[in-house]
């Protein structure tokens, strides 16, 4: 019983990092959401991408979802900054072209299963 009541007050005493509660958070996201959307036709302009707008719209939505589960506030604002500081470095050309390509490069590559597969991979 004791330790759940500390485990209460310290949960309590959390201070969040910019956004009060969930609406304030979700107004956050939202905007950045916006932010980005509107910078994407630059964007894909000024890197010469060969990408079109709608889709990378539709990585900029992927990458949102991606993260729609999330419900700690501390989190979503952590994840917000981070998107802020991405945009701010896109839009300033602080980039390279292969940052910006990494995006579409896939994250998670299946391990190999069968003998010949791991062999040729190197793996033993």
């Amino acid at each position: 019983m004791a330790s759940r009541e500390a485990v209460r007050r310290t949960v309590q005493s959390v201070r969040p990092i910019l956004s009060v509660d969930r609406e304030e958070a979700r107004k956050r996201v939202l905007n950045l959401y916006k932010a980005w959307y509107r910078q994407i036709p630059y964007i894909v302009m000024d890197y010469d991408i060969p990408k079109s707008v709608e889709q990378c719209r539709e990585k900029l939505r992927e990458e949102f979802l991606k993260h729609k589960n999330v419900s700690d506030i501390r989190v979503i604002d952590m994840l917000v900054i981070k998107g802020q500081m991405e945009l701010k470095e896109s839009v300033e050309i602080w980039k390279q072209k292969a940052h910006i390509m990494r995006y579409w490069k896939e994250s998670h590559e299946p391990k190999p299963t069968d003998f010949l597969s791991k062999f040729l991979s190197g793996q033993n």
